[in-house]
């Protein structure tokens, strides 16, 4: 009855994961367009920046950016934060549900390291909280001063992380931890960084002061990298739906090549923004698309083949199949954290197999995405016989 309740949590806090990151992406996105979307104009008032028009639902919008602040502060003052943190609270909150509860279905492997769930769970904790330090240590250095160095400093540190975290966790597991630790470290450049830096200056314009150069950079800096790493997260929490992703060796070379491509799409929107023209906003999408077609080739996943001299019969398929398939695709599933059957489907025998043959043939034989874990500790040889016999029926 506990896992149960669980599925019922996971699914509430996934829907609000989905919901508040809409929310955070799509005014981060907004804003980005805004600011680069800024045009001069005669007779705007002293201290605005420039100005923005827009029509929406029917109406129209004008909208300006003071540099600094308008002469009088208005009453109301919208503060765009509460999307950033409760995206963080409620993914959090689903690693908790899905990957702490369930840890020795997704988040163990034990032919990858052999953790107790306790170790594992401290392990990814530990790894959350020392990201965020490594990662605020490096914006607060020297080299943080040039947003080129750091970003390859920071690219370096997301490559290394997705090295460390495939050699405790599960493959499943390991990517998605690197999209939590990026994620940690923009909802922390927003809760740390960029919201308590626009405080003070708010104040100090209240107080009659002029405001430190230095917040407003900090807090560009910040944003900016948010900005570029939306889209790699947004890859890799998808990348859980998809075991090619996930299942290849070197993990690093995937995030390393997803990374890449967020950031190469960002800039051409980002430049586009900003009124750019010409090679400007034209190298982006062929490196990118050419980028995407290696990631797929590479992602490929080896298909194990058979001895053709080996038999076997479909008693011996149906072994495989009660081993390692029904445990948890029962009408009933025995594997601890499963109270029904997942995604519905049921594999109790070979004509429930043959149903659903392309997605047994994707998540058992061309990947070792199944079973989570590899609890059952499916061999090779099974893989193999079980795709024969997927091939010839």
């Amino acid at each position: 009855m506990a896992d149960y309740w669980m599925e019922w949590a996971s699914l509430l806090l996934r829907w609000l994961h989905v919901i508040t990151a809409i929310a955070w992406i799509g005014s981060s996105f907004y804003f980005v367009w805004l600011d680069l979307s800024l045009r001069k104009a005669d007779r705007l008032p002293e201290g605005v920046h420039g100005e923005s028009w827009s029509v929406h639902g029917g109406g129209f919008y004008h909208v300006q950016k003071y540099l600094v602040a308008p002469e009088t502060m208005p009453k109301e003052l919208h503060w765009f934060k509460y999307e950033s943190y409760f995206t963080w609270v409620s993914g959090f909150s689903l690693l908790v549900v899905t990957y702490y509860w369930g840890a020795q279905v997704f988040l163990i492997d034990s032919s990858v390291a052999d953790l107790s769930i306790v170790q594992a769970v401290s392990l990814s904790l530990g790894s959350l909280a020392l990201g965020w330090v490594i990662y605020d240590g490096l914006c607060k250095t020297p080299a943080g001063k040039d947003l080129r160095l750091l970003g390859i400093l920071v690219y370096a540190v997301v490559i290394l992380a997705a090295y460390g975290y495939s050699e405790v966790f599960s493959s499943r597991a390991a990517l998605l931890h690197v999209g939590a630790m990026v994620a940690t470290w923009m909802t922390g450049n927003v809760f740390f960084i960029i919201i308590p830096n626009q405080k003070k200056v708010v104040a100090s314009l209240q107080q009659g002061k002029t405001p430190d150069p230095a917040l407003g950079q900090q807090a560009k800096q910040r944003s900016t990298h948010n900005n570029y790493l939306t889209l790699p997260v947004l890859f890799m929490m998808l990348s859980n739906h998809y075991p090619m992703t996930f299942v290849g060796e070197d993990l690093w070379i995937l995030v390393a090549l997803v990374v890449l491509i967020g950031a190469i799409i960002r800039d051409y929107f980002n430049a586009g923004h900003a009124g750019a023209t010409g090679l400007r906003v034209r190298w982006q999408w062929p490196i990118a698309s050419a980028l995407i077609v290696i990631l797929a080739v590479w992602a490929k996943p080896t298909t194990v083949t058979l001895d053709g001299n080996q038999k076997f019969k479909d008693d011996d398929v149906q072994i495989i199949v009660s081993t390692h398939c029904a445990v948890c695709h029962a009408v009933q599933p025995t594997m601890p954290g499963f109270s029904v059957p997942p995604k519905g489907v049921v594999l109790e025998n070979l004509a429930d197999v043959q149903k659903y043959k392309q997605q047994v043939y994707a998540q058992s034989v061309a990947s070792r995405a199944m079973p989570p874990g590899n609890m059952t500790q499916m061999t090779t040889g099974e893989r193999a016989i079980l795709g024969r016999w997927l091939d010839t029926h």
